[in-house]
């Protein structure tokens, strides 16, 4: 459905005294409201049951929180790399261990500040803090708390014109609102994520806010980021995630072309309809694979304990370094130490044990500060990063 009030235009000029037209969306919910077909409440209705067997899929797992860690992290690498960062999740885990990622230091400390921003916002909801424009600002001050992003206005909405795609404003692809607009577009967008009387579906509300926020585009850098971990806030302040397990990165990045084609239409013809179609199939298909992960650890770890168990005597050591693995697929004799309390023998040769059988391997070649890798546990969770 179209809808000709999408928002309106601003005519700002630019450093270059190049006037350009800066767009300025127009308050959600949308006007007319939506109006979904059949096809689309089914598909509200197929991303609303994917999403629920995925809140109560990690119970297939020992410790829910085991998967969480990790999975978080493959939502940082995937989130980032949207932004040109290379680093990789074995990356991101050897720089949390104070060692030598395979890509520069400050891609993997990006990365690293993602999965800090996001633990910051939830933290905060845990508290009872609202979702809010001071979150957000909170978040986007944790996101660009690096060296290349201190010259960003780290928590501070932007004060100045930016623009997406072209080499200026002028022949810009999209140019946001101006900054003197930020402030009212971003007050209508925080009472919109605090209503309760529109009769909008959760999974409607969270498709139509990262919308707006990426279009309102308040911050110099780091848009796309703070805009996709607004999803997974959304959904676990609202309670409909228990945990944070649903993230749409992998499937805006294998369909980033569509993605981009989509916000800009419905900029232009107000087709919301479309743009939530798409995003409830990424809702669909992003939780049935993230069921199905579980469900694969779940039969990793199983078959890898039984493995350990028929050691007899050895085997009570080397299951709780088995343990410790599961807990950081990459660790050093010293963390596995400091995770078990075992005594370094008896940890090294528990590690030993886990070589051994296939379960662990050693990958970095050395006689001192050996990295040990749970190979299998962190190709499940590589392959589509």
């Amino acid at each position: 459905m179209e809808r000709p009030n999408t928002g309106h235009y601003e005519l700002v000029t630019t450093a270059g005294s190049e006037p350009v037209r800066a767009f300025v969306p127009a308050p959600l919910p949308p006007v007319p409201p939506l109006a979904p077909d059949g096809a689309l409440y089914r598909a509200f209705e197929a991303a609303a049951h994917a999403l629920g067997r995925l809140d109560g899929a990690s119970a297939f797992l020992p410790d829910p929180a085991l998967f969480i860690y990790t999975y978080q992290r493959k939502e940082a690498v995937l989130s980032s790399q949207i932004e040109g960062t290379q680093s990789s999740l074995s990356d991101l885990l050897l720089f949390e261990l104070e060692a030598a990622p395979g890509v520069p230091l400050d891609d993997a400390r990006e990365v690293s500040n993602y999965v800090a921003a996001l633990d910051h916002g939830l933290q905060r909801l845990a508290g009872g803090f609202p979702l809010s424009n001071r979150l957000l600002r909170e978040l986007h001050g944790v996101l660009m708390s690096h060296e290349g992003g201190r010259d960003k206005a780290p928590g501070e909405f932007r004060r100045s014109q930016v623009w997406i795609g072209g080499t200026r404003p002028g022949n810009a692809v999209f140019v946001p609102p101006p900054h003197t607009a930020i402030a009212d577009c971003m007050a209508d967008l925080e009472r919109f994520l605090n209503a309760d009387d529109d009769g909008l579906p959760l999974l409607a509300r969270v498709a139509l806010a990262h919308v707006q926020f990426e279009t309102i585009h308040p911050f110099l850098d780091g848009n796309g980021r703070v805009g996709r971990l607004l999803i997974a806030l959304m959904l676990c302040a609202a309670g409909a995630l228990r945990a944070p397990v649903l993230y749409l990165s992998l499937y805006f990045k294998q369909h980033r072309r569509t993605y981009y084609d989509l916000l800009n239409q419905m900029r232009h013809t107000g087709d919301w309809e479309a743009w939530l179609a798409f995003f409830m199939e990424g809702v669909q298909r992003t939780a049935e694979g993230a069921v199905e992960t579980v469900q694969r650890l779940s039969k990793l770890f199983a078959a890898d304990r039984a493995v350990i168990e028929k050691q007899g005597r050895r085997a009570g050591s080397a299951l709780r370094v088995h343990e410790a693995l599961m807990e950081r697929p990459l660790l050093t004799l010293a963390e596995t130490v400091k995770r078990t309390t075992l005594t370094l023998p008896t940890a090294s040769t528990a590690m030993d044990q886990l070589v051994a059988t296939g379960i662990a391997r050693e990958i970095t070649g050395k006689r001192r500060n050996r990295v040990f890798a749970y190979d299998r546990y962190l190709a499940i969770l590589s392959e589509d990063s």
